[in-house]
């Protein structure tokens, strides 16, 4: 139910995987919301429609960020795979302290680590040490893969499916943007307990590729298959679908990170702060079934006349 509060909360990504949900989330439970978003489109003005003062800004540019963080008391910083992440850090962490936001929750990786040979999720590391040292309350957010992931990644052939992955027979939990959603917004609401926390994300149920496949078949009642790949056939398909190179280079070495178990585990963590009970690969499909009547945005077919 809810019921009035009268906090400020900035939600950056606010159209993207968790911050469209926190930001309904934030509303529901009677807080004000203001969105930060890229540009104006149909996802955004949803959001006004919800109830969410929205504007748009770069996250590169310290007087965008700057002006969206007066009145704030806190705020989700969410940054894409993208350049830029040290940068973007730096201008929110200066724009957060002059302003007197109160707590950050950070949205990493659960491959962010001094030693990642992955660009993006060194800097993800780097990035989390550098709120560490700013007055704010900070609670640092490590999921593992998305479950997201599956259709973006998904392949339709007819009635069939296929997964075509550089993972080998690595294992994950693949934890829902919406339930991470819950997490975001339960620490957004009482930051004190989480501050300097690391918390890693999972769904309820590690598999590898062959059971999430397996559980999507269930799902969606057609034949859905893991094809196994070389991470070199990974790289060359996302460069010939026009995807950057620092895209490219972070996903080819979280692979080999997958295949050596920096993404497995499992925990409560979600249902303890959250207060809900995580999607399963089933489930999630199950209630996005509209998302599969097609290929996925990264979806690498084999190379002709293999």
């Amino acid at each position: 139910m809810a019921t009035k509060d009268d906090r400020l909360f900035l939600i950056t990504g606010a159209t993207g995987t968790t911050g469209s949900e926190t930001v309904r989330l934030l509303l529901e439970h009677g807080h004000r919301v203001r969105a930060f978003v890229h540009r104006e489109d149909d996802r955004s003005r949803a959001l006004t429609a919800a109830g969410a003062e929205v504007v748009v800004g770069d996250l590169l540019d310290f007087h965008d960020v700057s002006a969206a963080m007066r009145g704030i008391s806190g705020a989700y910083f969410c940054y894409p795979i993208a350049p830029g992440l040290l940068d973007a850090t730096v201008i929110f962490a200066q724009a957060a302290t002059e302003a007197g936001v109160r707590s950050v929750v950070n949205m990493s990786q659960i491959s962010a680590r001094r030693e990642a040979v992955s660009n993006a999720a060194r800097q993800h590391w780097l990035s989390e040490r550098l709120l560490d040292r700013t007055p704010l309350l900070t609670a640092h957010l490590r999921p593992t893969f998305f479950a997201e992931w599956i259709s973006w990644w998904w392949g339709r052939q007819g009635d069939e499916g296929i997964l075509r992955l550089p993972l080998g027979n690595g294992r994950h939990a693949p934890v829902a943007g919406i339930d991470q959603a819950y997490v975001i917004t339960a620490v957004l609401e009482n930051p004190e307990p989480h501050d300097r926390q690391i918390y890693t994300l999972h769904g309820p149920e590690e598999m590898d590729h062959h059971g999430i496949a397996e559980a999507m078949s269930r799902a969606l009642g057609i034949p859905v298959t893991y094809e196994p790949i070389s991470v070199d056939e990974f790289a060359q398909g996302l460069t010939s679908l026009g995807k950057t190179a620092h895209l490219v280079q972070h996903l080819s070495n979280v692979a080999i990170d997958y295949q050596n178990g920096v993404f497995q585990g499992t925990n409560n963590l979600i249902e303890v702060i959250g207060n809900r009970s995580p999607l399963s690969v089933k489930e999630f499909v199950s209630e996005r079934r509209e998302a599969f009547a097609r290929s996925g945005s990264h979806f690498v077919p084999a190379a002709k006349g293999d």
